[in-house]
Order: C-alpha cells, then sequence, then structure tokens
C-alpha cells in the first residue's frame, strides 16, 4: 500500500511539473542584462555572496540542480499555472508552491539577518533564475499542456515542441552568444526603463500570461515552424529577455543598495 502511494504521488508530481526555461543562452542573456543595470552598491554587494561570480554564470544553477533529488521540492517555483479568465490573485493556488511563491520565498531568504552566506547565496541564485522563468510565456501556460511541452511542432523540419521553440529553439538559431545578445539590446530612456520596473511580481505573472494566450494561437500542433515564425516572434522573446533583467536589477537593487 506504501509503495502504491509513492508511485500514485510521484505520477501525480511529475504531471504538473515544467520543464526548464529560456536555456542557458536564454538566462543568461537576461543576466547579463541585469547586471549592466544594477547600482555600484548592489554589484559589490552581490559579487561577495557569490564569490565573483556573475549573475549569467549562476543564472542556469536552479535548472542544474533539477537532476539532485534533495532538490526536487524546488521544481513547481519555475511556473505558475492559473486559468486564462482570472488573474494570479483571483486563482487558487497550487499545494506545491509557484513561481510567485518561490520568488518571495527567495527574497525573504536574501533579507533574513538569520541567514547565512550559503543560503543567502543559493536564494540569490534561484531568484536570478526565477525572474527569468517569469518573463518566459509558457511558464505562465496551461497545466494540461505542461506549458506547451506536450503540443508538438517542428522546428525547420526537426520534431520540437511549442515550450522549446521558446525556450531555446528561436534565441539559439540566432547564432549569437548571450553577451551579444545582450548588447544588442534595445537602448532605453530613464523613464521607458522605470516604466517596465512599475508593478509587482503578481502583476508581471499576470502580463506574461496575456502573452502565453497569443503563443498558444501562434502555432498548430505538427506544424512546421520556420523563418517566417521566427520573424513574426523573436522580437517579443528579445522583448521579454530585456524585460526580465530590468526587472530583476530593480528587485536587487531594492535588497543590496
Amino acid at each position: 500500500m506504501k509503495y502504491v502511494l509513492i508511485v500514485t504521488f510521484w505520477i501525480a508530481f511529475q504531471s504538473i511539473e515544467a520543464k526548464p526555461t529560456w536555456g542557458p543562452t536564454g538566462h543568461r542573456t537576461l543576466s547579463e542584462i541585469a547586471e549592466k543595470h544594477l547600482s555600484k552598491k548592489a554589484f559589490r554587494k552581490i559579487q561577495k555572496i557569490l564569490d565573483g561570480q556573475s549573475l549569467a554564470f549562476v543564472s542556469t544553477y536552479a535548472d542544474e540542480i533539477k537532476s539532485d533529488k534533495k532538490y526536487r521540492k524546488f521544481s513547481p517555483w519555475h511556473y505558475v499555472n492559473f486559468p486564462f479568465n482570472k488573474t494570479y490573485q483571483e486563482s487558487k493556488k497550487s499545494q506545491y508552491g509557484d513561481l510567485a511563491v518561490g520568488i518571495e520565498t527567495s527574497i525573504n531568504s536574501i533579507k533574513n539577518p538569520n541567514s547565512s552566506k550559503e543560503e543567502r547565496a543559493f536564494y540569490l541564485k534561484m531568484l536570478i533564475h526565477l525572474i527569468g522563468d517569469l518573463h518566459q510565456p509558457l511558464h505562465v501556460g496551461r497545466a494540461e499542456d505542461k506549458g506547451g511541452n506536450s503540443i508538438f511542432v517542428k522546428w525547420h523540419g526537426k520534431k520540437t515542441n511549442l515550450h522549446r521553440v521558446w525556450d531555446e529553439d528561436m534565441i539559439d538559431s540566432w547564432g549569437m552568444s548571450y553577451t551579444e545578445l545582450a548588447r544588442s539590446a534595445k537602448k532605453l530612456d530613464k523613464k521607458q526603463i522605470k516604466n517596465i520596473q512599475k508593478g509587482s511580481v503578481a502583476d508581471w505573472i499576470n502580463e506574461t500570461q496575456s502573452l502565453a494566450v497569443m503563443v498558444y494561437q501562434s502555432a498548430e500542433k505538427n506544424e512546421n515552424l520556420r523563418y517566417k515564425y521566427s520573424y513574426d516572434h523573436i522580437g517579443l522573446v528579445r522583448s521579454q529577455l530585456q524585460k526580465g533583467g530590468i526587472r530583476l536589477a530593480k528587485i536587487l537593487n531594492d535588497l543590496f543598495s
């Protein structure tokens, strides 16, 4: 009986788990943009906690630890699912936690004066990654298709899924490094940056979900997505990476300045 319960829980947990988001290039691009918007004081404090490692270097940590069973409880932090006709605030919350819970817990742990340096470093790495996850539309997608992971399509004739197209395929097809992508981000003035930084984490989640609705409508199952698809949507991918970087910098500046 005990074995049956464990297996049942495992299957249920797997059914809600999402795949890693953005891929290494996307996360590093977003984090490189964030680092350029840090105050000098925040940068120095973060460097001390991370032992000199850059935001880009640690940005994939939260995905890397998913292969270690002792970190499995953090897997639901990478995404959030709720009905498209509701806001995050109105929706029923998952008993396993979600993106908003992960971000809030990470911020509180970093702020906690009783947290050790190791704990602050762990939750700082998680926070850097999770703000990136928040800005990938399909990580605020539908639970029933695992954020587009179950919507199989082709990318230039190669089998993939809609989630992966937005995670990596479009970004990697550009053949640019994360530093090149960060340097080529749109030039924004101070007013534009402040407008992007407005709102709460829940507001940003709702905004990203509105984009997820569009992403789901952008392709049919088994459709062969090619240059036209990238032409139509790469601008949104790059905009989300830039927004995520600017908002991550805002949170870090508030924490460390």
